[in-house]
Parts: structure tokens; sequence; C-alpha cells
């Protein structure tokens, strides 16, 4: 009777001679970091809205030099151009940090973005009740009134608000993970 040799014991490991070595805890971990300093600031962000932040100051100096921008192509785009320069100038710079393959510029975009959409959806819910106060005072057009009134959306403000704030916690998710999903 002829007994085939057996395979040398390991031998599965034999091709992974190689394989270069795992990294070191610490190396895995350092794409997470900005994560993790970014982590209380979207928790904040995302359990306080309608509180006044920062960033808020940022959203308001650009939502009204949107209305300025967009004014050049009529009314309706003046009207909207507000919260349209608002969450574009966000998310075109995290684009733009995206196609660099700037992780950093990503994530700390995503979170103004995110922010921007929360900001967003408080003036978006404020259309019937008009509560919030707004520059130049009374005499002033509420945008988010005008629009959804003219596209006889006005009773779905609160609903548009919170859709916008699904957005921003969507926006939140993703810089959180960004080391996860984007390479280098």
């Amino acid at each position: 009777m002829l007994m085939r040799p057996s395979p040398p014991r390991f031998q599965a490991f034999a091709d992974d001679v190689d394989a270069p070595a795992p990294l070191p805890l610490a190396e895995r971990l350092r794409p997470w970091v900005l994560s993790l300093v970014l982590l209380p600031v979207v928790l904040y962000l995302a359990t306080h809205r309608g509180a006044w932040t920062v960033l808020d100051y940022a959203d308001l100096l650009i939502h009204e030099a949107g209305h300025v921008f967009f004014r050049v192509l009529g009314f309706w785009m003046g009207i909207a151009g507000g919260t349209l320069m608002q969450l574009l100038l966000p998310a075109v710079l995290a684009f733009s940090f995206l196609r660099n393959e700037y992780r950093a510029g990503v994530q700390v975009m995503l979170v103004w973005f995110g922010q921007s959409l929360e900001n967003a959806s408080i003036y978006a819910a404020d259309a019937r009740a008009q509560a919030l106060p707004l520059l130049g005072g009374d005499h002033v057009l509420h945008d988010w009134h005008t629009m959804l009134s003219a596209a006889g959306l006005l009773h779905l403000d609160a609903a548009i608000g919170y859709g916008l704030f699904a957005l921003g916690l969507v926006a939140f998710f993703a810089a959180l993970t960004a080391p996860r999903w984007m390479q280098g």
C-alpha cells in the first residue's frame, strides 16, 4: 500500500511569508483622530437643534450674500438664493477637498454642511409661525414662508424642516465615518 506524504505542517502560512506585517494599533487609529475630535461637536449640534453657535454667524452672512448673488437670476432665485448659498458653499468646499483627497477638509466641511442644513431646517419649519427674528425687522419677507406659500406647500413646513434636519444628520454621519469610506 502506497502512502502519500502528508503536506508539511503550516503550509497554509507559507505564502504569507512575504505579506506585510499588520500596522500597529496607533497607525490604524490615526485616520480616526479627527472623527474623535469632531464627535462632541456633532453630538452637540445634533442634540441642541436651534442653539446659536459661531457657525450660525457665518451661515447668516453667507445666507444674506446669497440673496444678493442670486437676485440677478430673478425674484424667486433671489429669495431661494439665501438658503442655496448657505448650503452650496460648504458642499462645494467638501467636494473640492474630496477631489483632492484631503480627508480632514472633507470632514470639517461635512460638519459645516450638516450644521447649515440644521440651520435651514429651523428656518423652513418656521414658515407658518414666522416667529424667528429676521434681519430688517417685521417688514421683510420670510424666505421659506414666501417660497412654500407660492408652491402651495406651507402646510408642510414642519415636515420640510425635519427633512432638512435628517439630511444634516446624514452629513454628520458621513463626516464622522469619512476615514472608513475615504482612502488615504
